[in-house]
């Protein structure tokens, strides 16, 4: 184990090697701040990387992750990170992705007691609540699965637009797009869900801030 953690150090003096290999400046060019036009809210899982599976160096896109890539309304975490890059940073697209594989997904359409997170995993059980006529009727239990993982994006997307943080951007005329994709570990892909949102016209009155 302590092998395994020196190597991680030593892997970072590698990596610092190479990218001043490829542009002596690079560090210093981070080191000025940065201006992402990206917030990217993702899961924890480990198998997926944001900067990574996307092609995107460093300083390029602001990361959220949680288990299941959900966006709770009380979750003050979230709503900091979100407030950070609509008002300061200013980005320009929000994207929620989602992976097929998900556990807490998984996790919540069973009964199981897990622990602290069964608390957590509640919120995505709502989910499942709400589209339970659509997902009962899908016979093959992976492609359950898979289309549940898909609405929950569709979700916390929506959840996204409700904000006032995002309600308040849009009524000041910011250009922000609200977008939602589903990563496959299997192939490495990205499933764009071609849920784009840029104003509140799609939500339902009730959730219409009067700002």
């Amino acid at each position: 184990m302590e092998t395994y953690y020196k190597n991680l150090l030593e892997n970072n003096k590698k990596w610092v090697a190479e990218k001043l290999a490829l542009d002596p400046d690079f560090f210093n060019k981070l080191a000025q701040g940065q201006k992402p036009p990206v917030l990217w809210i993702g899961c924890s899982d480990s198998r997926v990387p944001a900067n990574e599976i996307i092609g995107a160096p460093p300083g390029e896109v602001f990361v959220h992750r949680n288990i299941a890539n959900m966006v709770v309304h009380s979750d003050m975490n979230l709503l900091s990170v979100l407030d950070y890059a609509v008002n300061v940073l200013e980005v320009k697209h929000i994207i929620v992705c989602g992976h097929y594989g998900c556990g807490g997904v998984q996790t919540a359409m069973s009964n199981s007691h897990v622990g602290l997170i069964d608390n957590w995993i509640r919120h995505i059980k709502d989910v499942y609540r709400m589209n339970y006529n659509e997902l009962q009727v899908i016979e093959d239990s992976k492609d359950r699965v898979n289309r549940f993982i898909e609405l929950n994006v569709f979700e916390q997307v929506c959840n996204l637009a409700k904000t006032s943080i995002v309600q308040a951007a849009w009524e000041r005329k910011a250009d922000l797009h609200l977008h939602g994709w589903v990563y496959d570990v299997a192939d490495g892909l990205i499933k764009d869900l071609n849920v784009n949102l840029a104003d509140n016209s799609s939500l339902q009155e009730v959730y219409k801030l009067d700002l």
